[in-house]
């Protein structure tokens, strides 16, 4: 016997076997279909019997085989079920003579045999034969099941009368002497008549009867035999035979103490009827095999009544004592070269009673000896299943790596280079099966929760098999959906050039067969999922970004407390703040617009010791329509953490997520989602889209200026202009703002707001008029709009240096009088006269004073003015005031008439060019750069006291000093109102200027 039966199990040695078999032309399909309802029948009860006889089905069994039928009975074939088509009567004669050939083959062991023939009519199929059963087609055969019962009722009939004519032997000392094939020559020329020879005969016939009580449903009569035969044959060194009455024995008691099975059945067996009550009992351990009684023997050794050994029996074996009796059956099998089938089946079966033991690592020495048993020259076909079976059995007893392993060695051996066709998708199926046992799933989200698992090396040599296994089944999307796996789950174990090695493999995969994202479904039902590239490149963070400044929505403030303070009738409701504290782990405190571009940007690095080309990178949405603009990038070896900006269009109003993004490497698109990437950081990815907004752009006749008003930062400022201008000169400020979106701009505000100046400005820094501007309203998409803004500065003209000698009559000087600051309107004495040479003198004068404003337009209109939305652009400003003249002193003479003096205008020109003072009842004065000349003005005198009161009441005012000020405010415009000072530079064609004095 040359091909194992992988699938033996103990309870099999209580079974008949029987061969069902194709007679000539059968479709494979309806054979398999009635072999299934054949199969069907693996027990029956048979009639006047409290007795169970169980089948064992074969649809395929070596004749040679059948020859270890006296070894042990359950490998005998004793009964023969052909299945046969026959549609004309004139085919009769040829099917029966094959069916009889047939039964030739298995004639010296066979019990009973049946022809099941299919598609005969007539007369022929309407006589009634035993042997014989006729239906007209496959689907016409309703009592199959019950001729099988018949059929095996007539086997049980046969296999008692055996069984009792084996028990009850009277033929004196001649018994038998039962042989496996490989014996018989070894007993030629023996005597016959030794005392040694007959106690093998018996010791074998009491462990063949053994056999036939265990298939014959007497479970405790085969308990005893087998324990005859083992005293018998234990005596004559008979160690083949004593090995098999052993195994009997081993398999009687799991019989007993298993009457579920040890083969993994999902349907539990039914115990034999001819078991004791108390059969459920586990025996102790420690049970000693039974006492015989040599007066229960008869002459030659079989006993025709075993009812003294059964009551003198303990029962059978214990689970401990049936492990130890199959090593000692085992040891005896491996002396003989010829019986090694037998003892890598007795070596199975063992392991599968371990394993419903729980007994692992005793089983696992079973399996080792299991594999060094040498059967000979092996086919390729046997090999695969032999290492198959190893790999199940090691699997059953929870050994899983060591189960891959070996289903890894019959997957290779379907490709051996002896194979003339090699069975790439057998391999590929069996690859497979292993990746359990190497801690391997074809689900990359399993290598994202926690450390690695497994040897990573042995997966990827795993993963490399299946790529080359795919690759030569003809599947491309297949390999290129294994390397993606391999390349994504073992980065961080892939060496530089094995990094090169996989990247370059892919690129060529992926030009035949690009990768996708969806789901592969095998032949077999298994699905792959899709492998998203979530390490090329690896992603750190993720930010969602405001709108610009210039963008940004704005609520409308009456509209802001509105909804607040409905927001909820309680002081405080701990449900309400639960939600509310989800959605500020999720929400982000600004909004987007709908039709604007919005951006999110991305911290990426580049793990690959090469650069890496990124594709069609965009973001993965939902919750509100979204169009992603796709952007290509380039990243440089190990870059380091390195910006990436995704931008895309929100459609339609409503809040958006941002799930993940998508990208392009190697020729594989990925969907990475943000949810799968635990490590990433986030400070939200849920944001509201409002209705879409006007959008304004503005353009300014001035040019652009790169300051930027503090405490303002640059990208408050949709842009910045500058000038230069003399102190009290005034100049127009022309901008054009353009309607550059899709929505009418409805409503347009601008106010101004001056910043970062340590100089008080008198008047109005900006002015304009916005009436002009709003009869163009609602501008539409496209139109343009002007409006002039005046830029006037008035800073302080007074000087602090006496340049020239006092003039004055009556020794009396009003020195330090606030010229345009009345801040500092105060009598002083008259200070020493300087040198007009004086270096720092000229320093003071040449002081370049800075002035800055924002130009700040509120603008909304379309359906975010209906949600009580607005938008805001900014305009920086930025004056450069340079110094025009200087009143370094001020001084009276008395006039003709008492009531006007003379006023006196000691002005300086700090310019480089030539300057003109006018004032009214004066002449013009010219001056010269650095030059310094008196101004005398005839005026009326001033009553102070008779000055027009404040407009507001004194106790109005915070302090009594804001009450002084506003008062010497108030006094200094009555006083420059009635000098009407001004100055001009001719060369610049500049017009005359204002020139405050007090």
């Amino acid at each position: 016997m040359s091909v194992p039966d992988y699938m033996q199990c103990a309870e099999d040695h209580q079974t008949v076997l029987v061969v069902v078999q194709p007679v000539g032309i059968v479709p494979e399909d309806q054979f398999f279909k009635i072999y299934k309802r054949i199969a069907s029948v693996s027990q029956v009860s048979i009639r006047d019997s409290q007795r169970l006889l169980y089948i064992r089905y074969r649809h395929h069994y070596l004749p040679e085989n059948n020859e270890w039928g006296d070894f042990q009975t359950h490998r005998k074939v004793v009964g023969l079920v052909c299945i046969t088509t026959c549609g004309a009567a004139k085919d009769w004669p040829q099917t029966a003579e094959r069916f009889h050939g047939q039964k030739e083959v298995y004639s010296s062991t066979l019990y009973d045999s049946r022809l099941l023939v299919f598609g005969l009519q007539g007369e022929i199929a309407e006589q009634q034969r035993t042997d014989v059963a006729f239906y007209p087609s496959f689907e016409e055969c309703a009592d199959v099941e019950r001729r099988v019962e018949d059929f095996v009722e007539s086997i049980f009939i046969v296999l008692e009368s055996k069984r009792l004519d084996r028990a009850t032997d009277k033929s004196g000392d001649k018994i038998q002497l039962l042989c496996v094939p490989f014996e018989k020559k070894d007993f030629v020329g023996l005597d016959t008549d030794s005392r040694h020879y007959k106690k093998r005969c018996q010791g074998r016939m009491r462990k063949h009867v053994g056999d036939l009580c265990l298939q014959a449903g007497m479970l405790q009569d085969a308990l005893v035999h087998y324990h005859m035969a083992v005293e018998l044959l234990r005596a004559v060194n008979d160690f083949l035979w004593l090995g098999a009455a052993l195994e009997g024995l081993c398999s009687a008691s799991v019989i007993f103490h298993y009457p579920g099975g040890t083969a993994g059945k999902t349907a539990a067996r039914k115990p034999s009827i001819s078991q004791p009550a108390d059969a459920s009992k586990r025996h102790r351990p420690g049970a000693q095999e039974v006492l015989i009684d040599p007066g229960a023997l008869t002459a030659n050794g079989i006993s025709a009544d075993t009812s003294t050994e059964i009551g003198r029996a303990k029962n059978c074996l214990s689970p401990e004592d049936i492990i130890d009796k199959y090593k000692e059956a085992i040891s005896y099998y491996g002396k003989y070269k010829n019986a090694g089938v037998i003892e890598l089946e007795a070596c199975v079966k063992a392991v599968r009673v371990l394993a419903i033991q729980k007994r692992a690592r005793e089983a696992s020495e079973f399996l080792q000896n299991a594999v060094y048993i040498n059967l000979g020259q092996l086919s390729e076909e046997e090999k695969i299943q032999r290492y198959s079976i190893l790999s199940e059995l090691y699997e059953l007893i929870g050994f899983h790596r060591k189960s891959a392993f070996f289903k890894r060695v019959a997957a290779m051996q379907c490709v051996a280079p002896t194979i003339p066709e090699p069975g790439w998708r057998a391999c590929y199926k069996l690859l497979l099966e292993t990746l359990p046992g190497y801690s391997l799933s074809l689900d990359p989200k399993d290598f994202s929760k926690g450390s690695h698992r497994g040897w990573a090396a042995v997966q990827m040599r795993l993963l490399h098999e299946l790529v080359y296994a795919s690759r030569r089944m003809g599947n491309p999307g297949l390999s290129v959906r294994h390397l993606s796996f391999l390349l994504q789950t073992m980065l961080d174990f892939l060496s530089d050039q094995e990094k090169k090695e996989v990247t370059q493999s892919l690129e060529n995969y992926t030009s035949k067969c690009p990768g996708g994202m969806e789901v592969i479904t095998l032949s077999d039902g298994l699905k792959l999922p899709p492998v998203p590239f979530t390490k090329l490149p690896i992603v750190r963070s993720v930010k969602l970004l405001n709108l610009p400044a210039s963008l940004r929505p704005h609520k409308v403030k009456c509209l802001l407390e509105q909804n607040v303070s409905t927001a909820s009738p309680f002081i405080y409701s701990p449900i309400i703040m639960h939600n509310r504290g989800e959605e500020r782990c999720k929400k982000i405190d600004f909004q987007w617009v709908q039709g604007d571009v919005c951006e999110v940007q991305l911290m990426v690095y580049n793990p690959m010791p090469y650069e890496l080309r990124v594709e069609n990178m965009g973001l993965l949405t939902s919750g509100v329509e979204f169009e992603s603009l796709p952007a290509a990038l380039s990243l440089p070896a190990e870059s380091g953490l390195y910006p990436v900006t995704l931008v895309g269009v929100p459609r339609t109003a409503g809040n958006i997520t941002v799930n993940g993004y998508h990208t392009s490497v190697f020729g594989v698109s990925s969907d990475c989602l943000l949810e799968g990437l635990p490590s990433v950081k986030t400070s939200g990815c849920l944001v509201e889209v409002i209705p879409s907004l006007p959008r304004l752009q503005l353009s300014t006749s001035l040019p652009r200026s790169a300051h930027t008003p503090q405490p303002m930062s640059k990208e408050q400022l949709s842009s910045s202009v500058s000038v230069q201008l003399f102190n009290g000169e005034e100049q127009q400020l022309t901008i054009t703002l353009e309607n550059i979106g899709s929505e009418d701009i409805e409503s347009l505000e601008l106010t101004s707001k001056t910043v970062n100046t340590k100089d008080k400005v008198f008047g109005r820094f900006l002015s304009w008029d916005l009436e002009e501007a709003l009869r163009h309203l609602p501008l539409k998409p496209g139109q343009t709009v002007t409006l002039s803004i005046s830029i006037k500065v008035k800073l302080d003209f007074s000087g602090q240096e006496n340049l020239l000698p006092d003039l004055n009559d009556d020794g009396i000087s009003v020195t330090g009088l606030p010229i345009s600051s009345p801040l500092r309107q105060l009598l002083k004495p008259r200070a020493e006269n300087k040198a007009v040479s004086s270096e720092s003198g000229k320093a003071e004068y040449s002081h370049i004073k800075t002035l800055e404003a924002v130009l700040n337009f509120k603008y909304t209109g379309g359906a975010g003015k209906v949600e009580g939305y607005y938008r805001e652009l900014s305009l920086g400003v930025h004056v450069d005031v340079e110094p025009s003249v200087f009143f370094t002193r001020v001084s009276t003479l008395p006039a003709t008439s008492t009531r006007q003096c003379h006023l006196l205008l000691d002005i300086f020109n700090p310019t480089e060019h030539e300057l003109t003072v006018s004032a009214k009842n004066s002449k013009d004065l010219v001056l010269h750069p650095s030059e310094c000349q008196r101004l005398a003005i005839q005026v009326d005198k001033f009553d102070f006291e008779s000055l027009p009161q404040l407009y507001q009441e004194p106790a109005s005012f915070s302090s009594p000093k804001q009450l002084e000020e506003e008062r010497q405010h108030a006094q200094g415009c009555q006083i420059n109102s009635k000098l009407d000072i001004c100055w001009s530079i001719i060369s610049l064609q500049s017009d005359y200027r204002d020139c405050m004095v007090a």
